[in-house]
């Protein structure tokens, strides 16, 4: 079965896609990446984007206009993919987040927005989308959901793994005797630092490439003591956070206690600095023996090498396992895809406390109708990639 997977993560940058051919033989399933494709949103609906999301206020025409234009923007890269290397059986999107509603640290909702109506048409393909709500619904955080894939790429793993995901928030999969022991938001991990390299416009990338301004910059221990006191660090897991929290507004709050005027480039050591401590103070507990990564943070060298100081650990990313770490999330999504439309749950109760993990996502037709797989399949126990 070949499925598309989609997805723009918290960086809210662009499209990540990976198309995938699955093949399941008993307790092992086979996935062959065939394709794998990254597009820049168009700069005005980035900004338009950016223009809705926390601390901004928006009004309910531009959510509408963002669900139309990212649906618009997820399918025409779908029907460019299909073009170039044929059909799909199914397209399972992610879709943008724009909001994750917690209230002490219980999740009442989230929106992903990416009209799947579009995506299907463009396609040519049933569509699986909002694909966090049910495990809300179970009880569960909604995220992290990508544990499915950690669990069944890694489980064989010797001794505890840590996987850890850097994206504009950082989550972190525990596994240990091919068990996920616990999987949960770390708190921000390019969100702060995207933010301000943006404020100060410090990169026409818009993020800071390598890691070389907070290099040049100097920790400010005051303005870290401040950051480490939110409350967030210390709940217990399974929990999530997202932009909501750690957004530029956050850090503006934090600086405005202690009055004290900052330069850029020390604003963004910090945030740096603020990364790598809560995910090696969120791992400590565990006694990890490795580490694998993924996700655009990895390119951060000097928030690369501060986690490995803290952690004492040499980090690896998941090239090593077949897949390209910049295309983990998209490939997770279409692992999601996939399960979902065999009825097989997509999440994990140890990683979003979910009761019951629950068969994820809604489908919307193709221009063909439902069209639903005639096998019946077992849940796998592990995933072979091929072709990453």
């Amino acid at each position: 079965m070949k499925v598309l997977g989609l997805i723009s993560g918290t960086s809210h940058d662009g499209i990540d896609a990976c198309m995938v051919e699955f093949k399941s033989s008993g307790a092992l399933l086979e996935a062959k990446v065939l394709a794998t494709a990254a597009k820049k949103y168009s700069p005005e609906l980035r900004n338009s984007i950016i223009e809705a999301l926390p601390p901004n206020q928006t009004t309910i025409e531009a959510v509408c206009r963002l669900d139309t234009y990212i649906g618009q923007e997820f399918g025409a890269l779908a029907k460019e993919l299909v073009a170039e290397f044929g059909p799909v059986d199914l397209v399972s999107s992610h879709g943008q987040t724009v909001f994750h509603l917690v209230e002490e640290s219980l999740v009442l909702g989230t929106l992903q927005l990416g009209q799947p109506a579009w995506i299907a048409a463009s396609a040519g393909a049933s569509v699986i989308s909002d694909v966090r709500i049910q495990d809300i619904v179970s009880g569960g955080q909604g995220a992290p959901i990508v544990p499915i894939l950690d669990l069944l790429v890694l489980g064989g793993s010797k001794g505890t793994t840590g996987s850890l995901n850097l994206g504009g928030i950082a989550n972190v999969t525990v596994i240990k005797d091919s068990t996920v022991v616990t999987a949960f938001d770390t708190g921000p991990a390019s969100a702060l630092i995207d933010a301000l390299v943006l404020k100060y416009d410090l990169h026409p990338a818009g993020f800071d490439l390598d890691g070389l301004i907070a290099a040049s910059g100097t920790i400010h221990q005051e303005l870290l003591g401040v950051l480490l006191s939110d409350p967030y660090y210390c709940l217990p897991g399974p929990k999530s956070t997202g932009k909501e929290l750690f957004h530029v507004g956050y850090f503006e709050k934090a600086m405005g206690e202690l009055g004290l005027e900052i330069s850029a480039e020390d604003q963004l050591a910090t945030a740096t600095e603020l990364t790598a401590q809560t995910v090696s103070d969120a791992v400590s507990a565990y006694d990890l023996d490795s580490l694998v990564a993924a996700g655009g943070g990895i390119g951060n060298k000097t928030l690369i090498r501060a986690i490995e100081q803290k952690t004492g650990l040499s980090i690896q990313t998941f090239s090593d396992y077949g897949i390209d770490a910049d295309y983990k999330e998209a490939l997770a999504m279409a692992l999601i895809g996939w399960l979902s439309i065999h009825n097989h749950s997509g999440t994990l109760s140890n990683a979003t406390g979910a009761k019951n993990p629950p068969i994820l996502g809604r489908l919307t037709p193709g221009p063909e109708g439902y069209v639903l797989p005639t096998e019946n399949t077992s849940f796998p126990s592990s995933m072979v990639i091929h072709g990453g």
